[in-house]
């Protein structure tokens, strides 16, 4: 953490201090560490303090002041991004100011008459999925982080999960929208009225924006009634090939709620890493996670005689299944620094591109383990090797433009955050990275917010 050397920065923390109370604006390094590094230990940088605010005057404040000063700003949810996106970059010679919206986590009741509810931005997701199902709903987006993974987050970077295929994207379950510009000003509009053509959409062009325009500090959701009962199967599966087809099928005759998919190296380490010994009767190159609603049931799914799978209705069951895709990432983390991609690629070239991936790493003497797990139904695959910092570069870029000559996504719901800049042009056209700029200069001209995120030197 870089210390207050000049009276300027002095007097900055103090008015922001000030607006907070001392309790919430944290100096000392042994409490900001937690704050600089992000989950994959692979980004760290330094902050001038830590911020929290608890509520949206306070945060509006606190801008203001930082706008005035000209200090920059790293917004934070949960932390639990992969690309770098919620933490000062480092080297830094001006350092952030690290706003945490943590302290900004109240849920509103289920509005019953909309099937809605509103909640700040530090909630986190297991919240907000609890207050629903509470009241006989569900939130739409679910992902293994739920816990920690903050709904402002989620909206920051248009996260996605294992329902997509059922519900959408984060941006599909939003209605309505409160933030604080960069320079303090707040705009609300969280009415959630389903028609409401007055003008743009500032949810939806928030929502994936990485914090580089305004500071979310509530949203409005939809909700959906749950499933009167699910059915869950674990196939294994000789290629991606395969487990698409047989995904295929039982979307063609049932709710498909989710689709998954582990290779074996990830059933491998789930098993010798976590203790979760598979429940099939073979090791196979590939393990399909199908789920099933309502009158669907995954004991009819159309497998081949060599294939062999195991069901489960129940929803313990069900959770014991699950933690075999759930605990992947932690699987993999138990092995040391972990390099991680997140793409997407169209479901038709997925079995080409998927061989042409496990090429490049295979060839790779640097690395000592990689493997691939991901969202089956909606193309999302989370590329995972480990080896020396070195190698992470030239394998990036070589996996990336992979996906691209695919003409699919270097990012599918993480973000572009400081790992990607450099590559956003694999995935956008100049003339679209241009427009996106000018949004960003029109709402933050002078470049507070989240510096170096998503544009890169670009900003």
């Amino acid at each position: 953490m870089k210390q207050a050397s000049s009276p300027v920065t002095a007097a900055l923390l103090a008015q922001l201090s000030a607006v907070v109370g001392a309790d919430h604006l944290l100096a000392d390094p042994d409490r900001v560490a937690s704050y600089c590094t992000d989950w994959t230990r692979a980004f760290t940088g330094e902050c001038l303090a830590v911020i929290r605010p608890a509520s949206t005057a306070e945060l509006s404040q606190v801008l203001a002041l930082c706008s005035a000063a000209g200090q920059t700003v790293q917004i934070q949810g949960g932390n639990t991004g992969l690309v770098g996106g919620s933490v000062p970059a480092s080297g830094e010679a001006s350092p952030p100011l690290i706003v945490s919206t943590l302290r900004l986590d109240r849920v509103d009741p289920v509005d019953h008459l909309t099937g809605q509810l509103t909640a700040q931005a530090g909630a986190v997701l297991s919240a907000v999925q609890q207050v629903a199902r509470e009241a006989g709903w569900l939130y739409g987006v679910d992902l293994a982080a739920r816990d920690s993974a903050t709904i402002g987050g989620t909206v920051a970077t248009n996260a996605g999960g294992t329902q997509v295929i059922a519900y959408g994207m984060t941006r599909a379950q939003l209605v309505g929208i409160e933030a604080v510009l960069a320079d303090g000003t707040v705009i609300s509009h969280l009415g959630g009225l389903l028609k409401d053509n007055t003008g743009f959409d500032l949810a939806a062009l928030l929502c994936g924006s990485e914090g580089t325009l305004a500071v979310v500090t509530a949203v409005r959701v939809r909700l959906h009634r749950p499933h009167r009962r699910t059915s869950l199967a674990m196939v294994g599966c000789e290629s991606y090939d395969q487990a698409l087809e047989l995904m295929s099928r039982a979307r063609s005759q049932s709710d498909l709620v989710a689709a998954e998919s582990i290779d074996a190296v990830g059933m491998q380490l789930a098993a010798s890493e976590l203790g979760l010994a598979s429940p099939l009767m073979k090791s196979w190159p590939l393990v399909a996670l199908i789920e099933v609603a309502d009158g669907g049931d995954a004991s009819g799914l159309p497998l081949t005689e060599e294939q062999d799978a195991v069901v489960a209705l129940e929803p313990g069951e069900q959770e014991r299944l699950w933690a075999y895709r759930e605990r992947q990432a932690e699987a993999y983390a138990s092995l040391g620094l972990v390099h991680k991609l997140d793409i997407s690629v169209p479901l038709d070239q997925m079995q080409r591109v998927m061989t042409d991936l496990h090429s490049i790493l295979a060839v790779a003497s640097e690395v000592t383990c990689f493997g691939f797990f991901g969202h089956l139904a909606d193309g999302n695959i989370h590329v995972e090797f480990i080896g020396p910092e070195s190698t992470q570069a030239a394998l990036q870029r070589a996996i990336l433009e992979r996906v691209a000559a695919s003409a699919g996504s270097i990012s599918a719901e993480h973000g572009i955050g400081r790992l990607k800049a450099d590559y956003f042009s694999l995935s956008r056209s100049e003339a679209e990275i241009d427009a996106m700029l000018a949004i960003k200069s029109a709402w933050d001209p002078t470049g507070l917010l989240n510096s170096g995120v998503l544009f890169g030197d670009r900003t």
